[in-house]
């Protein structure tokens, strides 16, 4: 009994003097109306490179083709994100953890939705985890800085799709 108490009483003391951080995680739903076809707007603003074009950021293909599975690198290695889903007209990706920095689980998605044979929709869709954040305050300026961001980031694909 004395060995099997001693263990028992250790998982105790770790739960009680470290606690799990909750995770909170949020979602971000952004979405804009482009007068083209979805497979015209996927073709001009799709490639998992043409981040540089409508965010503005340099962008490398690090290992892989462009597709599912490929590593891309944003300004100059400090992001990296990893393509872990793609179809005809949409592709995911996620952020991987970095030893010793809070993991956030960040994943974007992106899809080109056709509305009508001449019309689409360009979704953006963030998830990730805002436990790390002090307070309310700080994960509502976060949401919103990055709302901000990709928001302008649509109009960016939405012009980019609609030029001739």
């Amino acid at each position: 009994m004395r060995y099997i108490l001693k263990p028992v009483l250790a998982v105790v003391a770790l739960l009680v003097f470290f606690p799990a951080m909750a995770q909170e995680y949020v979602t971000i739903d952004m979405e804009i109306d482009i007068n083209k076809p979805a497979a015209e707007v996927w073709e001009k603003v799709g490639n998992y490179c043409a981040i540089s074009e409508w965010l503005r950021l340099p962008c490398e293909i690090t290992s892989g083709d462009g597709g599912m599975g490929s590593v891309r690198s944003l300004m100059g290695g400090r992001v990296i994100e990893i393509m872990v889903a793609q179809t005809a007209l949409s592709y995911g990706y996620t952020q991987p953890a970095v030893e010793g920095e809070f993991y956030d689980l960040y994943h974007g998605f992106m899809e080109a939705r056709p509305v009508t044979d001449s019309t689409s929709k360009m979704l953006y869709t963030l998830t990730y985890d805002v436990s790390n954040l002090t307070d309310q305050a700080a994960k509502d300026a976060d949401i919103e800085r990055r709302r901000g961001m990709f928001t302008n980031a649509l109009r960016a694909m939405k012009a980019l799709a609609e030029a001739d």
